[in-house]
């Protein structure tokens, strides 16, 4: 339950530096208390990008442009896109929604949703690798995760096999 609502000024920014990939992050929708849709605030420094190309296979995304301008990649195909101020992207759970997102000439502020859903798979079609989640969703509690692990998308084993 909603303890009211949460200002964005009062939370502070989770710092992600990855290389080319270095964002800051505000989780909002978890310190509303959010059980089933999660909600972050980004800031993308200029020519930095955000996730690893990904979708998901049990949760809808959605991104809504606040300032700046950048380069979404989407699709299997990674067809480019620019991003602008007032830009909203739907992302239903599934491959047409891969995406990959890159700040331009300045800082580029998104809002991010999602349902939180889990378990989810998280597919990185780039790398060939998939993430599995169960017990709590991407975005969620990872101390409360019963399963949270990387693979090889191409990793199989028979099912009789020991």
């Amino acid at each position: 339950m909603s303890d009211g609502p949460v200002n964005e000024a009062d939370l502070d920014w989770t710092d992600h530096d990855h290389g080319d990939r270095t964002f800051k992050r505000k989780q909002i929708g978890d310190a509303a208390g959010g059980e089933k849709l999660g909600a972050s605030l980004y800031a993308v420094p200029p020519g930095k990008r955000l996730w690893v190309r990904h979708y998901h296979e049990g949760n809808e995304e959605a991104i809504f442009v606040q300032a700046g301008t950048g380069t979404l990649w989407l699709g299997p195909d990674a067809e480019e896109h620019t991003l602008k101020p007032g830009d909203y992207v739907a992302l239903p759970a599934g491959e047409e929604s891969a995406h990959e997102i890159e700040a331009g000439e300045s800082e580029l502020r998104l809002l991010m949703v999602s349902t939180m859903e889990e378990p989810d798979i998280t597919v990185y079609p780039d790398r060939e690798m998939v993430g599995l989640y169960a017990g709590s969703p991407p975005g969620g509690e990872k101390g409360d995760r019963t399963l949270s692990t990387y693979l090889d998308r191409n990793a199989e084993k028979e099912y009789w096999e020991e």
